[in-house]
């Protein structure tokens, strides 16, 4: 059942929000750098694979917990494309996309994690992960983390949109 239609105050209270094309901006940045990660992984670059991985788990700890405007591939964004495109026929929630970084951030970790503690393929197997999810947003405008955020929301397990 669907809650009922949010009152003026309660909407003034709503954050603003962001351009849609932004975080699929920035998920193609991140599925190229995965992908460079799994190749690098697959082809015995350990070390630059597992560095890499590194670098994108920060970029995701950054995106969930600075939030999606903060992040640099946002703020490349905001600056340099965004200026040069038409306005979006509508804006999104910046919480789901938000939200998703934070799932990138728990893969990568977990990568990273894994790989130090000498599990052998944990990087590149992380890296696909997160490549696949950051792929999909990038491909076909299918936030993989923000569906999920949504389903939680539905629960009540986090803030509905």
């Amino acid at each position: 059942m669907s809650s009922p239609p949010e009152s003026a105050s309660e909407a003034g209270r709503a954050q603003p929000g962001i351009d849609p094309r932004g975080p699929r901006f920035g998920a193609a940045i991140t599925a190229t750098l995965l992908l460079i990660t799994v190749v690098l992984a697959i082809a015995g670059a350990d070390a630059a694979a597992f560095w890499l991985l590194v670098a994108i788990t920060l970029l995701f700890a950054w995106g969930a917990f600075a939030g999606i405007r903060r992040h640099p591939y946002g703020l490349l964004f905001a600056r340099l494309v965004r200026p040069r495109l038409a306005p979006p026929a509508e804006l999104e929630d910046p919480r789901p996309p938000t939200f998703a970084q934070g799932i990138g951030f728990a893969v990568g970790l977990a990568g990273v994690l894994l790989s130090l503690l000498g599990l052998e393929y944990a990087v590149p197997i992380a890296a696909a992960i997160a490549f696949f999810a950051a792929f999909l947003n990038a491909a076909f405008d299918f936030c993989l983390g923000c569906q999920i955020y949504l389903l939680l929301a539905r629960a009540r397990i986090v803030p509905g949109t």
